[in-house]
């Protein structure tokens, strides 16, 4: 029988993308990562600040593993569309 597993061995979990320009001397990174809880839940860490920072952190709380990817590469879309590349 066909195991389909979980969608995090599927699609991506973590993404790390940078913006840097030197004329406006800006060194920034965003992170998102997907982590499942003991619920069945999955919560989508978003990370972002200047590179060599702390920086802010926000955790989002889905339902499942599928909302969560896709608030990932709507997110990942829309940085990449602001300049931040892997």
């Amino acid at each position: 029988m066909f195991d389909m597993g979980s969608q995090l061995e599927v699609f991506p979990t973590h993404l790390h993308l940078r913006r840097i320009d030197p004329a406006r001397n800006m060194r920034r990174y965003y992170r998102i990562a997907i982590h499942s809880d003991l619920f069945g839940r999955a919560s989508l860490v978003r990370e972002w600040g200047r590179i060599g920072s702390r920086g802010q952190m926000m955790v989002e709380t889905h339902p499942d593993e599928g909302r969560a990817i896709n608030a990932l590469m709507k997110l990942a879309r829309a940085k990449q569309r602001k300049g931040y590349a892997l």
